[in-house]
This record gives C-alpha cells, sequence and structure tokens, in this order.
C-alpha cells in the first residue's frame, strides 16, 4: 500500500520558532472535487496527515492555500481552518462578482487571500486579478499569482497596477528555467523592488530539469532572489506535491534543508520563516 512520508530523521535545518508554511493544500475525500478542475490525488492528504509532517519539519504556522481541484468550492480549506489546531491563514479562490457577506464570512474564518492560477486547471486567471483584487482589498487579502515566468512580460502591466502587497508563487515558476541574467528573471527582481510583490521560495521539484538533491538550476533562481531581497522571501512546502505521482514524491525533508544553502543566515531565515509571512498575513508577534 502506497503512503506518504510523514517522518523520519529530523532535518539538519533547526526552524525558528512560528516557522510558516505559506503553501499548501489539503485533499479530503469527504469534499468532492469540481469540474473543470485537475483530479484530486489518489491518495488523500488529510489535516492529520499535514500535521505531522508539520512536526516532522518543526514547522508551527500554516497559510492553507485552495487545491485547484476544488475549484470555486473552498469547503475543504475553511474546514481545515477551522479544525487546524494552532495560527492558521487561507487563501481561497471567489470571482469577481462574490458578494459583501461571502467576503466577510471568509475574512472571519481566516482567509486572507485569493489565488489567481493562470495553469491549467487554475479556477481564476490573471485576467480577473485586476477585479478580483478590487473586491478583497477592502478585506485585508493580498492575491498570489502563479503562473510560466517565461510569460512575465505579459502580467507586468497589471502586477504594476496592484496597489499594495501580492505573491508570486513558486520562485516565479518559470516552466523551463531561466537564467539569473535572463530578462524574465530581471522582471521579476524588478517587482520586487518596487516594494509590494513578495515571492515564494517553493516547489523547486515541479520545474528544475536538473532534479534533487540539489535542483541546481532552480536552487540559483531561489539564491538570486534570496540575496536580493531577504525582506520579501517566504518558503513554503507546496505539499503534498500534486503534480509528482504519489510513488515520485519529492524529499520534504531534503527540500527544507535546500534552505540551509540557499539562506545560509540565521537571519536571513527568521526573515523568510517568521518575520515576512507574519507581517504579509498579520500573524501576531
Amino acid at each position: 500500500m502506497k503512503v506518504r512520508k510523514l517522518s523520519g530523521e529530523p532535518p539538519r535545518l533547526k526552524l525558528p520558532p512560528k516557522a510558516t508554511d505559506t503553501h499548501m493544500h489539503i485533499y479530503d475525500d469527504r469534499f468532492p472535487g469540481r469540474e473543470g478542475g485537475p483530479p484530486k490525488p489518489p491518495l488523500p492528504a488529510s489535516l492529520d496527515d499535514y500535521r505531522n509532517l508539520q512536526s516532522w519539519l518543526g514547522l508551527e504556522r500554516v497559510v492553507f492555500v485552495q487545491g485547484a481541484a476544488y475549484q470555486f468550492d473552498n469547503a475543504c480549506l475553511l474546514d481545515a481552518l477551522g479544525r487546524f489546531e494552532g495560527e492558521a491563514r487561507g487563501i481561497a479562490v471567489v470571482g469577481s462578482n462574490v458578494d459583501d457577506a461571502t467576503l466577510e464570512d471568509l475574512t472571519a474564518r481566516g482567509v486572507r487571500g485569493a489565488r489567481i492560477m493562470h495553469l491549467p486547471g487554475g479556477a481564476v486567471g490573471m485576467g480577473d486579478l485586476l477585479a478580483i483584487d478590487a473586491r478583497t482589498r477592502p478585506f485585508g487579502w493580498k492575491p498570489i499569482v502563479q503562473f510560466d515566468g517565461r510569460d512575465i512580460a505579459d502580467y507586468l502591466a497589471m502586477l504594476e497596477a496592484l496597489p499594495g502587497d501580492y505573491v508570486v508563487d513558486h520562485a516565479g515558476k518559470f516552466l523551463e528555467p531561466v537564467g539569473v541574467d535572463s530578462p524574465e528573471f530581471k522582471a521579476l527582481l524588478r517587482l520586487i523592488d518596487r516594494g509590494n510583490c513578495y515571492v515564494k521560495i517553493s516547489a523547486c521539484y515541479e520545474t528544475s530539469k536538473v532534479g534533487p538533491p540539489t535542483y541546481a538550476d532552480v536552487g540559483a533562481l531561489s539564491k538570486a532572489l534570496i540575496q536580493h531581497a531577504p525582506e520579501r522571501m517566504l518558503y513554503a512546502t507546496n505539499w503534498p506535491h500534486v503534480s509528482k505521482p504519489i510513488d515520485a514524491q519529492p524529499d520534504d525533508r531534503g527540500l527544507l534543508d535546500l534552505m540551509l544553502d540557499w539562506a545560509p543566515d540565521e537571519k536571513v531565515r527568521q526573515l523568510i520563516f517568521v518575520d515576512n509571512p507574519a507581517r504579509l498575513y498579520g500573524f501576531p508577534a
């Protein structure tokens, strides 16, 4: 029987208190997938499973992100937020026509952002970003955006038009890794320099052509991002790694330990794992 690896030898990296996982998903058999989304993973990824992973890695705070399989049905996300014992926030999927009562309810239950996923299976694409941001920002929400980073030039105008903080997922998600001197990567750095763009250091296994254990091609981008603006970086597990089959899951411990190389300074890791997500999502000091 195939199972998820949720425990083992502790990571070499000892995380600071209140370390935050800013992007992961729960898939629960009690909640059916919705039309238009990708299939749910063949093996559930329950809240209890995630608690075991947290304990293994030394993570404490979490930002639950709506899984693409659920499209606009945020029930699984809200269930996880309601049952989590600890400090948690959520990123939901809503449309531009979402009403105030719904936004008030979602906010009261811990949601702090809208997911924009401009890739196959995503419920909402970049074309709706500004309209959704206009609806949700008065409630304190900050959008997270995911697209093929090679197309970043197509989205610069709308990203520059955002009036407040937002997050770019997965180190820019360059589906074919680019170099640190590429125009596309430099465009991402310029967005960061505007002062309202955060970037998640996460999911290197999804796009790396080098592969484990170093993921050196995406690793070079992650290192450069951290060196450029550590005060704008976040860390995420992207668990349960739905882009990979269950028998080819990345090593969560190994992924975390990459931060010893990518962010060797303890003060920088404090920013990435604790201070930056606390500031962005309103976690207590």
